[in-house]
């Protein structure tokens, strides 16, 4: 693997290094280290999608305007992709190949290198987390993949790709969601400063139900965190925080538990529930709590 990389240039070595990483740079390296003859026009027919691409949605309008630059201009810098069977998986230059087809061109330049899964997924991460291109449930889906795929921690995955260790647990967080509030998420319908205080419920009718009125009341980020850190009934006309004298205390550790794990925590006397969906989500508390199962 390290021998390939080497081969590959030094983009691609500070790519896969425990380091956070520029992808424009390491994409302005290939293309500057590439020989005259390692660009070459190759048919849009048969190039495909990366099949790591965790973006799903793309700006139609922004697709547009390149497609219109391109007409004009060309396509500026060649894409990277990956040989394959059947033809070539795009590694770096969706956009550009997606506008280019819009354009009318029938081939588009590229650089041929060879990457194994794992590198696929990576870059496809970090250019659209770079580049502010995924939705956030896009994104923690991405997270996850990785975080299982490659056996990182989420420490070490942070720091890869330039984010706070409680920023990637938050966004974990999302993925517990019902499926019909992510597809809000996805749609931009609530913020994702609202999907992070719904995420510490655990009643997924409770969740919806907030969801909703987030949408058709236009609740604050602030409203959800009151009724998150207190009283468990959700009062239509007015959002208020009852906590009795004997167990304030409780949802002070409650809510600091909370921002630990990215769950809700239930703390009553001498007893504390975390609550899991998953044997993967029951790892990744385990993990921010630093319990090992190593030697089971």
């Amino acid at each position: 693997m390290e021998t390939k990389r080497k081969a590959l240039g030094k983009g691609l070595e500070q790519l896969f290094s425990n380091e956070r990483i520029d992808f424009d740079n390491f994409e302005k390296e290939i293309v500057e280290e590439a020989k005259p003859g390692d660009i070459k026009e190759i048919s849009l027919e048969e190039i495909q999608a990366n099949p790591y691409q965790p973006r799903k949605t793309f700006d139609d309008k922004a697709l547009e305007e390149l497609a219109e630059s391109i007409k004009v201009h060309g396509v500026v810098q060649p894409i990277i992709v990956k040989k394959t069977i059947k033809g070539y998986y795009i590694i770096a230059g969706e956009r550009r190949t997606r506008a280019s087809k819009l354009a009318g061109l029938k081939t588009i330049p590229a650089i041929v290198r060879e990457f194994d899964d794992e590198e696929m997924m990576e870059i496809a991460l970090i250019e659209n987390i770079q580049r502010e291109d995924l939705n956030p449930i896009e994104e923690a889906e991405a997270f996850s993949k990785i975080l299982s795929a490659n056996n990182v921690t989420q420490e070490e995955a942070a720091k890869k790709f330039g984010k706070s260790r409680s920023y990637v647990t938050n966004l974990l967080g999302l993925l517990n969601l019902p499926s019909k509030v992510k597809d809000y998420v996805k749609e931009n319908k609530i913020s994702m400063s609202h999907a992070r205080a719904l995420s510490k419920y655990d009643d997924e009718a409770k969740i919806e139900e907030l969801a909703n009125r987030i949408i058709d009341e236009s609740l604050t980020v602030r409203d959800i965190e009151k009724i998150s850190g207190g009283d468990d009934e959700l009062k239509r006309n007015k959002i208020t925080r009852h906590i009795s004298s004997n167990s304030g205390n409780f949802a002070i550790y409650e809510n600091i538990m909370r921002e630990k794990i990215g769950t809700r925590v239930k703390i009553t006397n001498k007893k504390i529930e975390i609550p899991y969906d998953s044997e993967k989500d029951l790892e990744r508390i385990l993990e921010i709590l630093n319990i090992s199962v190593d030697g089971e």
